[in-house]
């Protein structure tokens, strides 16, 4: 799909893709951010939500490693992946693509999180035909 013809709240995030900002929704009722945006707030229910900057930083909470069934080898072009849950420092949480996890340092990501140690994660936004896609990497 291009950018012209999403919705405009799938827009706005995209067009702020383009621009390297991460758009959400912040809801007036309970300040619960959503990310990616809806228009209404998923925490507690409320119609009204305003457009808010997220700062895409977080952490990983649990990942997966594709396996050789995988069908994006253009994320192959950017780097080693995995897929992966994050939760932003805003709270939000959801799953993305996430650089910097291969086989050979999975093992050593897993027990890190097991002992209960935060993975931190900051936003790596990747060119598609006629858009940008927003994914995560492991900071260093």
């Amino acid at each position: 799909m291009q950018l012209k013809d999403m919705e405009p709240v799938v827009k706005k995030f995209y067009e702020g893709l383009e621009e390297g900002k991460l758009w959400g929704r912040r809801c007036l009722e309970c300040g619960a951010v959503e990310f990616p945006p809806h228009l209404a707030c998923n925490a507690c229910g409320y119609h009204a939500t305003e457009w808010y900057e997220v700062s895409g930083h977080g952490h990983l909470i649990d990942f997966t490693v594709p396996g050789p069934q995988d069908d994006k080898p253009y994320l192959r072009e950017v780097g080693k992946y995995a897929y992966g849950a994050v939760e932003l420092d805003e709270g939000p949480q959801y799953t993305y693509v996430i650089f910097g996890i291969t086989k050979k340092t999975a093992k050593d990501v897993r027990a890190r999180l097991m002992a209960g140690e935060t993975v931190g994660v900051h936003p790596k936004i990747i060119d598609r035909p006629g858009y940008k896609e927003l994914c995560f990497e492991l900071d260093a």
